[in-house]
């Protein structure tokens, strides 16, 4: 694993830098035993998208665009206590934090281009059709008489 105090990279050569994160910690109600009542392993991760400079202008509006649901007065939260120690979830959280962020600024993907049948597939289609109601035409008992 990777060192906590280098930039969290997102994509390409966009990272965000530690200064623009915030850290708090509290006590998590997850796994610990004895010891969960003491430390504080809950980790909740805080990114002020709305004023960041560390992302290029589009990425921004996109991000804020997908995410407005999410975003508290601008701010990204990210919550992570899966983990008993607070390192492991220190990482949880940065790595979820940074898989968001990288996910909300993706560019949007290419319209699909409508495909046309050709036509020899449609009158053989058709075709079968036919021949199958005519099978099946065929089977009722009416003409037998």
């Amino acid at each position: 694993m990777d060192g906590m105090s280098g930039p969290h990279v997102i994509r390409g050569s966009v990272a965000l830098p530690e200064a623009e994160l915030a850290w708090r910690f509290s006590r998590s109600s997850g796994p610990g035993g004895q010891h969960v009542n003491t430390s504080d392993s809950q980790v909740e991760l805080r990114f002020d998208l709305a004023h960041t400079e560390s992302l290029p202008e589009v990425w921004k509006e996109r991000a804020l665009r997908r995410l407005a649901g999410r975003l508290v007065d601008g701010v990204v939260v990210v919550r992570a206590s899966e983990h008993r120690s607070q390192w492991r979830n220190r990482e949880a959280a940065a790595v979820r934090l940074t898989a968001l962020l990288a996910e909300a600024t993706a560019p949007p993907p290419k319209p699909r281009r409508p495909t046309r049948i050709p036509r020899g597939i449609n009158e053989r289609r058709l075709r079968q059709k036919k021949q199958r109601s005519d099978t099946k035409r065929g089977r009722s008992g009416r003409d037998w008489s």
